[in-house]
């Protein structure tokens, strides 16, 4: 049988909703003729998410698992309640679907990452093996389910499964930074987990010499981390859900100015009037997180009388997989970074 290509085939509730938006989806393992079943290893959740899981269960490894086991039981997939995301995963490719064998570049047995969210990835779980409370990552025996629209990257020999798969999760961040910074540009990047350190180099090789970066992180560590890593032109250690101090830090180095662009990538609500105020008139804000609720950034743009391009920091678009790549390759400091925490 040939499912539908973007999975509704797999949706029991509501009926003709799509994967990503439905309450419940089909998670069972017999696949369809145009389908990819996956033997799941690793499952990245979304910084946005896991810190929902830490609220909940505090830093409780059993209550987590627990957690996440529930969400997957109820729903056949992994999607926060609160927030709506879900995450990535990594896994071993166990079997292909007739009607995709030639059509796609994959073999039985291939690693790889899935680019599209577990929001919307039919998932079974066994058993949770581990979770490391530092990376947001998951450690699992189970099976998972990718559609025929669904996107994936090969997993690199030189990089680690955990790092591979954390990168790749927040591919399109640093991606979009890529497409939206030129040179000259004023950017400020809002977080500095994973997707904000990415951002960062990727803006400061976009605006080059005559551009500034501005980063913005509430803890002392990430920041004296940028400043290690020379990521940024000026580091602001202050709390983005206060907006005010913010309009006035990035006023003063800008002389002005304002931003040109702005990425949101933090994981904590109520930020989005500081990267608003960040911005000049006419300029543009990506928010790339998660935990953004997108009518306050509308209302909130409104009532400041604030004239900007607003963009939903989506987790996909082309090449952003080989993007964040090849940050790692241009930066040996950063991936050095990312392997201690991750794993080389």
């Amino acid at each position: 049988m040939k499912g539908n290509r973007f999975g509704t085939h797999r949706v029991i509730e509501p009926k003709g909703a799509l994967p990503q938006n439905a309450q419940i989806i089909d998670n069972s393992i017999a696949i369809c003729d145009n389908e990819i079943l996956i033997n799941v290893n690793i499952l990245n959740i979304t910084a946005a998410a896991f810190e929902n899981l830490k609220k909940k269960c505090g830093l409780d490894k059993g209550k987590i698992a627990t957690e996440v086991m529930e969400i997957v039981r109820t729903r056949g997939k992994f999607q926060c309640p609160i927030t709506g995301s879900g995450g990535m995963l990594i896994g071993i490719v166990e079997k292909i679907g007739p009607a995709l064998i030639g059509k796609v570049k994959l073999t039985e047995g291939q690693k790889i990452a899935t680019m599209v969210s577990l929001s919307l990835t039919p998932l079974s779980i066994d058993e949770v093996l581990e979770i490391d409370l530092d990376t947001d990552q998951v450690f699992v025996k189970g099976k998972a389910v990718l559609f025929e629209s669904g996107i994936w990257a090969e997993i690199p020999s030189n990089l680690s499964e955990a790092l591979s798969l954390a990168v790749c999760d927040v591919a399109g961040a640093p991606a979009w930074t890529a497409k939206y910074v030129v040179a000259g540009d004023y950017v400020a990047v809002c977080g500095a987990g994973k997707a904000g350190l990415l951002c960062l180099h990727e803006a400061k090789k976009r605006a080059g010499t005559t551009g500034l970066v501005i980063a913005i992180d509430s803890s002392a560590e990430k920041c004296a981390l940028i400043e290690k890593l020379q990521l940024a032109d000026v580091v602001l250690n202050l709390d983005a859900t206060n907006s005010v101090p913010i309009l006035e830090a990035v006023e003063k180095a800008t002389g002005g100015h304002m931003c040109d662009f702005v990425v949101n990538t933090a994981s904590v609500p109520n930020t989005e009037m500081s990267s608003i105020l960040a911005c000049r008139d006419h300029g543009k804000v990506l928010f790339f997180s998660m935990a953004t609720v997108f009518s306050k950034v509308a209302l909130g743009c409104e009532g400041v009388g604030k004239v900007l391009t607003l963009l939903v920091g989506t987790g996909y678009t082309e090449g952003h997989a080989e993007i964040t790549y090849q940050i790692l390759r241009e930066n040996p400091e950063l991936r050095a970074y990312f392997e201690h925490i991750y794993g080389a």
